[in-house]
């Protein structure tokens, strides 16, 4: 090695000597010999935050570099390359994807699970594009439905008490005075009157507003911001579409949204699932 450096030599040397699990040791005779051995150092920066990430950690670093030696030593072998990937994408199949459909359908109740079995039997028999017990679109179709359905059935198990509560407030709109319904269960109380234009469902704009849970708790204000706040009708929760829809232009009304009219078994922020929404709603101008 004509441009190493004594010290670096010996640097490099001890460095080498520590370096084990069967990995062939460096043979540095020329610059080429150097660089390569130098490149693959540099290349393993940030490598154990990423191990760490993928769950490997120092006391399994041996099996890490056994695979890591298989693998580089399989080359273009599309026989073992398959069989990697495989291993590769299995893990993610117990380490991300069951966790991440588990949460989907139960949420944080983590003593329940889908199936691993039955969850691996239609993955490979969609891997291998084989005739299953449904098509893949009727698969997606009965997903979607049936996640929907054990979500909810879920969130009423965890909301119960919250949901009575909510809809027993809602039940009593209709008996309170000056209290006034739209279609689909919204209520309203007018505050002010305006005189101005109706909105359609696909006009902007402008109001000022204040979001409250039946137990008075604010979630959101642009009030509080000192700032209204512009969109178009349709682009807010049913609740909201249905109230602007019917409100004149320089109207302010105090609204009361039913949780199907809302954000029904989903949470948001502060709003938890199957909460009713109370909202003070100024229409303060329609934006041409």
């Amino acid at each position: 090695m004509k441009k190493l450096s004594f010290f670096f030599a010996v640097a490099i040397a001890a460095v080498i000597a520590s370096c084990g699990n069967g990995t062939p040791k460096a043979d540095l005779k020329s610059d080429i010999d150097t660089l390569s051995y130098v490149r693959g150092l540099t290349m393993t920066q940030g490598l154990h935050q990423y191990l760490e990430q993928m769950g490997v950690d120092s006391t399994q670093m041996n099996e890490f570099i056994k695979g890591l030696n298989e693998g580089v030593n399989a080359g273009d072998d599309q026989k073992k390359s398959a069989y990697y990937i495989g291993v590769q994408i299995g893990q993610q199949i117990s380490q991300q994807m069951i966790k991440g459909i588990n949460y989907e359908i139960f949420g944080e109740d983590s003593t329940q699970t889908i199936s691993l079995k039955n969850f691996m039997a239609g993955f490979v028999c969609g891997t291998l594009q084989e005739d299953g017990i449904m098509t893949m679109d009727e698969a997606n179709l009965y997903a979607r439905e049936k996640q929907s359905e054990i979500k909810a059935e879920q969130m009423a198990k965890l909301y119960g008490p919250w949901k009575e509560e909510n809809e027993a407030f809602m039940s009593k709109l209709a008996k309170k005075a000056g209290v006034q319904k739209l279609d689909n269960g919204v209520y309203y109380e007018i505050i002010e009157e305006g005189n101005g234009e109706i909105p359609a469902d696909t006009s902007r704009v402008k109001v000022h507003y204040e979001g409250r849970l039946i137990n008075d708790t604010i979630f959101d204000s642009s009030y509080r911001r000192n700032e209204p706040t512009t969109f178009r009708c349709n682009q807010v929760i049913p609740g909201w579409t249905n109230a602007l829809t019917h409100m004149p232009a320089g109207s302010k009304w105090k609204v009361y949204i039913p949780q199907e009219q809302a954000y029904g078994d989903r949470e948001a922020g502060q709003i938890k699932p199957f909460s009713a929404l109370v909202f003070t709603i100024e229409l303060l101008s329609i934006e041409k």
